[in-house]
């Protein structure tokens, strides 16, 4: 079982949860635009996020968790800095929030999402550069997709994009060396040998 580690101010962190005994988490093709506005109000005042991916049953985001100085202006519907000093406690909202939210939409109960979220902590630029591209392949190597690019409910598209974005496409493509530098990289292989520290369990 992997070990619960806190969400600290300043580092960068593969973040993932999937549905209670992996049912589906996104049930309506509508529930996936409300995910993102809630991930907005919740988790952009607290974290920086450099790619995500919604699948079916389960979802990926890599996050830089902001420290407490930062854009304190902008706190969204949050109505104090508890969430801002326990960015943990934030995520858990989050989730809370959206379970509620699903669970009334579809008259069902219990929970959602599995109870605890699953988090690693990202520690070089290459671990970093792998996470993206893990990220954005997700829906093809569950075979939601044949090509992950195509793929309406990951980042990978914002970033070929110039229009504005709560992403840090900047920060990335920096990362890559660029537009082209990130393409390119995406377009090679990617090994699930070599990405065995960033899955899920066999089971997703």
């Amino acid at each position: 079982m992997q070990k619960t580690i806190p969400l600290e101010p300043g580092k960068y962190y593969h973040i993932y949860n999937r549905g209670n005994n992996g049912e589906n988490i996104f049930i309506e093709e509508r529930n996936y635009a409300y995910f993102m506005n809630l991930y907005a109000k919740y988790i952009d005042p607290i974290a920086e996020t450099f790619a995500y991916c919604l699948l079916r049953n389960h979802f990926h985001v890599g996050v830089r968790i902001k420290d407490l100085g930062e854009n304190l202006e902008n706190l969204g519907g949050l109505q104090d800095l508890r969430g801002l000093k326990n960015p943990g406690q934030q995520f858990s909202n989050f989730f809370n929030a959206y379970s509620k939210a699903i669970n009334r939409a579809c008259g069902r109960t219990g929970s959602l999402f599995e109870n605890r979220y699953r988090r690693r902590e990202v520690t070089t630029d290459g671990y970093f550069q792998r996470l993206i591209h893990y990220i954005h392949w997700n829906p093809q190597k569950h075979g939601f997709v044949a090509d992950f690019r195509a793929y309406p409910y990951s980042s990978y598209q914002l970033f070929l994009m110039d229009k504005p974005t709560f992403v840090k496409r900047v920060e990335v493509l920096d990362w890559f060396g660029g537009r082209d530098g990130f393409v390119k990289q995406h377009q090679e292989f990617v090994a699930e040998k070599e990405l065995q520290d960033m899955l899920m369990d066999e089971h997703e």
